[in-house]
Parts: structure tokens; C-alpha cells; sequence
């Protein structure tokens, strides 16, 4: 699996937990996978894609989802993000809602491309990074979470402090440790179109996280996406 574009604290992170037999095993099944008739989403570039963009004391907003998506060429290694030319899905929409009346002009773009958020300091990061086609939760088990555990750690040790939005159980769950005396975390349900209507729309997450970042003398997040997407630079 690809490092070199990783930002150096988490190339840091990464590489210590490149020693653990976890961590192994892990690649190690993987590439087993790949190497059959099987496909595995994102591509083996783009698996660690969420930190090329932002390294661990400069991370700003983390949004945390749960596994790829698990559809043809959808997974980029950003969580909730699709690449160019793949139709926005059903949870990305309904951010894209949220953000239509939380966040004013906002107007959504005609892709799924969230490199924008992640160039200013937005780590979206799922909790598990590989799966199989068309088999959501597949590589649940095999270890990302123990390992993504450990990212999380770090942003709540190091990080001097940020906003952690928290989607759904699985996502609270991964945030109960979180030190909320530095960080601000910012939790309700999923963006799914099987829970959105349970009170994400209305949550205003994109807005607290703004003004959190503000009182804190930080550079808000422009939320606001290219109408066209960013191209794959990598």
C-alpha cells in the first residue's frame, strides 16, 4: 500500500504501526484478496488517500464515516467522498441538504469530489479503509479498526484541538474517549436516507464547527465545493 504522498506525522504513525502483527496480517490478507479475481475498493494508491492531504497537528474538522464505499470506482480513500464522473450517493445528498440550509449560498455541486475539505484541515476518515466490491463491512475485523483507533488517539493526545462529527452509533462509539475539555465533538445520526430524517437534518454541524473554529482563532472550513470537481493529481 502506497505511503509516499503521506504527510510526515502520519507517515510517522503509519510506519509504527506497520510493525505491529495486526497491522501484517492485515496487509497481508488484503493483498491476498487483490491479487484474485476478487475487487477491493479504494485502489491500493488511494487507500491512505485521507492522509495526503492534511498531516495530524493540522487537522481542523475530522468527519468520521464508516467503510469505503463498496460500488465500481466510487472509494477514493475520503470518506463520504466519490471521485469525479461517479453519482453523488444518498448520504453525500443529504449533506449536501444539511449544508443547503446550514451553511448560507451554499450551493451543492454536481459531484461527490470532497478534496476541497480536505486540502483545508477536514479529515474524513472511515474507521475500516478497504472492502469488497458490492459487500459492505467486508474487511470489518481485519484490523483497520484497531488501527484507525490509534489515529484517533493521536488527534486526541497531539492534535492542540479540533472538531470531531461523530454520525451514527458506530462513529460515538469510536468517540467516547475523546478529551471534550480540548476537542469539540459534535454527534447525532447518520446521514443515511435511513436516518437523516431522525434528526440529522437540522444538526447544523457544518455551522458549529465553523464558529468553534472561529472562537478558537482558527481558519473556518469553506464549505462551498467547486461546481467542478478537483482532478486526481496523484
Amino acid at each position: 500500500m502506497e505511503i509516499n504522498m503521506i504527510k510526515p506525522q502520519w507517515q510517522q504513525l503509519i510506519s509504527r504501526e506497520a510493525e505491529q502483527s495486526y497491522f501484517k496480517d492485515l496487509v497481508k490478507e488484503v493483498a491476498k484478496q487483490r491479487a484474485t479475481e476478487m475487487s477491493i475498493y479504494p485502489a491500493e494508491d488511494d487507500v491512505f488517500n485521507a492522509f495526503n492531504h492534511v498531516d495530524l497537528a493540522d487537522v481542523k474538522i475530522v468527519i468520521l464515516g464508516q467503510d469505503p464505499y463498496h460500488g465500481k470506482d466510487q472509494a477514493h480513500g475520503l470518506a463520504f467522498s466519490v471521485q469525479d464522473g461517479i453519482k453523488v450517493p444518498p448520504s453525500l445528498v443529504n449533506m449536501y441538504k444539511e449544508l443547503s440550509t446550514d451553511i448560507k449560498g451554499f450551493k451543492a455541486p454536481k459531484h461527490g469530489c470532497l478534496t476541497h475539505w480536505a486540502e483545508q484541515g477536514v479529515l474524513l476518515l472511515n474507521t475500516v479503509l478497504t472492502v469488497q466490491q458490492g459487500n459492505a463491512h467486508s474487511h470489518a475485523k481485519l484490523g483497520w479498526e484497531l488501527f484507525t483507533e490509534q489515529v484517533i488517539n493521536a488527534l486526541n493526545e497531539q492534535n492542540n484541538g479540533c472538531v470531531f462529527i461523530l454520525w451514527g452509533a458506530h462513529a460515538q462509539k469510536k468517540g467516547k474517549n475523546i478529551n471534550q475539555d480540548k476537542h469539540l465533538v459534535l454527534a447525532g445520526p447518520h446521514p443515511s436516507p435511513l436516518s437523516a430524517y431522525r434528526g440529522f437534518f437540522g444538526c447544523q454541524h457544518f455551522s458549529q464547527a465553523n464558529t468553534w473554529l472561529a472562537k478558537h482563532q482558527l481558519n473556518q472550513i469553506d464549505w462551498q465545493l467547486p461546481q467542478e470537481a478537483a482532478k486526481k493529481t496523484n
